[in-house]
């Protein structure tokens, strides 16, 4: 399970939402094998003056919040974070220091999914890569 969210400033990420939503499918399917219909993917579009951030970022910074199950390796999820920062350069424009990326592992058993715990679902993908 992946659940994506996509912080930023409201005129940027209106203009690059699916292009991001194309390059966030991608990587998540390459760095952890999630199948490319899994997309769950919230987009908070802020104001400027709800998004207060550091001087030195432009007005594509970018928070990306990456909530899955817990158990991938720690070179999967290094992975998954080298592709984002190098495919949101170069398909989106956003250079790394305006982009910020945070995974949150959460034991399967703690989700609930379609009426059931996480842990006891059938996936048609690995966790433990």
């Amino acid at each position: 399970m992946g659940q994506v969210k996509i912080y930023g400033r409201k005129a940027h990420l209106t203009a690059s939402r699916s292009a991001m939503s194309e390059v966030l499918v991608a990587c998540l399917h390459e760095a952890l094998g999630l199948p490319r219909e899994k997309r769950f993917q919230r987009f908070f579009c802020l104001e400027d003056a709800d998004f207060l951030v550091p001087e030195d970022r432009g007005p594509a910074y970018t928070i990306l919040e990456i909530l899955m199950f817990a158990g991938r390796s720690k070179a999967a999820r290094q992975k998954l974070i080298r592709l984002l920062y190098a495919r949101f350069d170069t398909e989106l424009g956003i250079e790394a220091r305006d982009l910020e990326i945070t995974l949150i592992e959460v034991p399967a058993e703690n989700w609930g999914i379609r009426g059931q715990c996480g842990d006891a679902l059938d996936l048609n993908y690995k966790i433990d890569i």
